[in-house]
């Protein structure tokens, strides 16, 4: 089984994506971190109970994971590949916490 291509976008770049509707975002936060703040459009899957059968979108979309500054994210996209999950998948780079730096908008 090969595992995924993980790669990083930036929020200008996944801002881009979502207006153009190329990208599927997934939220790997906690129901708390959630409510607090998210990314309009993002589907919330925690960590703490993670289901890659709820990672899914068309095949015409990126499949992008997000967390609070990065690290969870790669750690949910490791969860996807040992999963069986080949298709590439994209980290944004700094979470949502750079998202929300860089001026895009956050759900409060």
């Amino acid at each position: 089984m090969s595992s995924p291509e993980i790669s990083f976008v930036d929020p200008d770049t996944l801002a881009e994506w979502i207006e153009r509707g190329e990208a599927t975002v997934f939220d790997v936060r906690e129901r708390h971190e959630w409510d607090e703040a998210r990314i309009p459009g993002a589907t919330l899957v925690p960590l703490s109970d993670f289901d890659a059968s709820a990672i899914a979108a068309p095949d015409s979309s990126k499949i992008v994971l997000h967390c609070k500054s990065g690290v969870r994210c790669g750690m949910a996209a490791e969860r996807l590949g040992a999963a069986g999950v080949t298709r590439p998948l994209w980290r944004l780079e700094g979470g949502i916490l750079n998202w929300a730096q860089s001026g895009k908008p956050v759900i409060r």
